[in-house]
């Protein structure tokens, strides 16, 4: 089994770096939520968020239903554009806390060890 480095996770996934030959891969992180894995470059993950908030905006409108943190009649698309989860109001929390908090490890991480080091 190949190392990894982990970033970041919660009950519903992980995101981690890849290491090779005792290096690790900081090119692209692996995300992996519920039985579903993506492997994205920082950018994609920034444009998994703004699915992930587009989905919000386009299932406001169920706030009122007693069955909207149940129910998997969400369609949260991806950066792949061939594909799409489906997912509950419950999973689209767990994915965007995923994402949020991934993005967020990465970027403390970028600002200690890079333009915030003196």
């Amino acid at each position: 089994m190949k190392e990894i480095k982990q970033i970041y996770y919660n009950d519903s996934g992980t995101s981690f770096y890849w290491k090779q030959e005792n290096e690790i891969v900081l090119d692209k992180v692996q995300l992996v939520f519920r039985e579903t894995g993506f492997y994205f470059t920082k950018q994609e993950l920034h444009l998994f968020k703004n699915c992930i908030d587009d989905s919000y905006m386009q299932n406001k409108y169920c706030d009122d239903c007693e069955l909207k943190n149940k129910c998997s009649k969400f369609l949260l698309k991806t950066p792949c554009s061939q594909i799409d989860l489906a997912v509950s109001m419950e999973e689209l929390d767990a994915v965007k806390d995923l994402v949020e908090g991934t993005l967020f490890k990465i970027n403390l991480h970028d600002y200690l060890y890079g333009v915030g080091r003196n």
